[in-house]
């Protein structure tokens, strides 16, 4: 059955409809401006391209910090025997130093400088490329707020999915 804008908001669609007229649409996004972000390896996974199937590994960085927050960036490195060099290098900052922690989740909290440029596709279309990056922190993981006072029972844990198994990062990455 198909539901009315009424049934979704339980008759009240005359304060809505108030809401709806009043409110600005939003600016499309445009790319980060060039320079250097603060930003959280966010996630890391292995993909293919779309144009060749070239195998690679997608990072994705989330602005942390400034009027960009929330903001989110990727970084492509490709598996293939020409870019292997540098995608060792860029995976090594970030603790990965083996094939076997490719398929395992980032570490949360990988605090890094991202430089970033903004690139022009053949159709005029902007775009930001991240250029490099650096470690320069781990952030400790926040406590769960609903989380049982350490003593009672049993110690409190902060959330999420920390892998503590990771080994210790090479030399420039994360090291708790």
């Amino acid at each position: 059955m198909r539901k009315s804008l009424s049934d979704i908001l339980n008759g009240g669609n005359g304060d809505f409809n108030d809401r709806w007229n009043n409110t600005a649409a939003a600016g499309d996004f445009g790319p980060l401006p060039s320079g250097e972000h603060i930003c959280h390896a966010t996630r890391g996974e292995l993909e293919n391209s779309r144009s060749k199937g070239t195998p690679g590994y997608k990072i994705e960085f989330t602005v942390c910090e400034g009027p960009h927050k929330g903001r989110k960036l990727w970084h492509d490195l490709w598996l293939s025997d020409a870019a292997l060099p540098m995608t060792k290098r860029d995976l090594g900052r970030l603790g990965i130093t083996t094939p076997a922690q490719i398929e395992k989740p980032l570490p949360r909290g990988i605090r890094c400088k991202v430089r970033v440029t903004i690139r022009k596709a053949d159709d005029g279309a902007e775009f930001n490329r991240v250029r490099s990056f650096d470690v320069i922190g781990i952030d400790p993981p926040e406590v769960d707020p609903f989380a049982p006072p350490a003593g009672e029972g049993e110690a409190a844990e902060p959330t999420g999915d920390a892998d503590t198994s990771f080994p210790p990062a090479a030399e420039g990455g994360p090291t708790a």
